[in-house]
């Protein structure tokens, strides 16, 4: 909710002002865009890409189609939502940026709360997405005599519709080794954290809940641990974590 509230607070209020939901129309939607796509980005000045525009699109979205759900106007306009693109990478990207060190994964593990650290732990070591993380159950982890263990990945926890659905693609389904690194840290997690049922998500929101974390609280919950930790590069993603895996 912050991060939608910051989208709207920073954003769409001082564009739209107090004008009637009925009055947003694709004309002044294109001259929001154009303005949007003009704020230089954060992270990396020099791309032509700032990760601003896109988002607050988004949300507009969200609020104009439950406008229309709730009779306030006839229809949502056909708001075209821009591609997904890189703000951090140009010219002069080292992709040695994209990795950190096994120390620096421990060190941003340590930084998160104990219930959500093992997401770090997947995707370090198991090159998982953060939907997939946030889909993984119990009945997705098989463990063998020798103590080793088995991580079949079935499906992601989508952050557009709030359900599971696929990997992002056919090769998303598949079976990988844990490794040995992880072994016992996801058997304490396991443990301590997690309810018993085959269907329970390894990353509850509480402990031993039914209920998967949201995607916007890992993004806090991420962002507060990376900046914890020092060496970790600028603006380092979490999904930056399977390039070191």
């Amino acid at each position: 909710m912050r991060s939608y509230k910051s989208k709207v607070t920073g954003y769409l209020i001082p564009e739209f002002g107090d004008t009637e939901i009925r009055h947003i129309d694709m004309a002044r939607i294109r001259v929001m865009t154009r303005r949007l796509d003009q704020i230089p980005a954060p992270l990396n000045p020099k791309s032509k890409f700032n990760g601003i525009t896109r988002p607050v699109l988004i949300v507009l979205m969200m609020i104009l189609r439950q406008a229309a759900r709730d009779g306030n106007i006839p229809a949502a306009p056909p708001i075209s939502i821009p591609k997904q693109e890189s703000v951090r990478h140009d010219s002069d990207h080292d992709p040695e940026d994209d990795v950190v060190t096994p120390e620096q994964v421990e060190a941003l593990h340590e930084a998160t709360p104990d219930l959500y650290s093992i997401m770090v732990l997947l995707a370090a070591w198991c090159q998982l997405r953060r939907g997939e993380c946030l889909g993984i159950q119990r009945q997705d982890i098989q463990w063998h005599d020798d103590g080793t263990a088995t991580l079949h990945v079935r499906r992601q926890f989508n952050a557009n519709t709030g359900e599971m659905s696929d990997p992002k693609s056919e090769a998303g389904k598949r079976t990988l080794s844990v490794p040995r690194i992880m072994v016992e840290r996801l058997k304490d997690h396991l443990r301590d954290n997690v309810a018993p049922e085959a269907k329970a998500p390894v990353v509850p929101s509480s402990i031993r809940g039914s209920v998967p974390l949201s995607h916007t609280k890992w993004g806090h919950l991420w962002g507060d641990a990376r900046d914890a930790v020092k060496s970790v590069p600028l603006g380092f993603r979490f999904h930056d974590l399977r390039h070191t895996a």
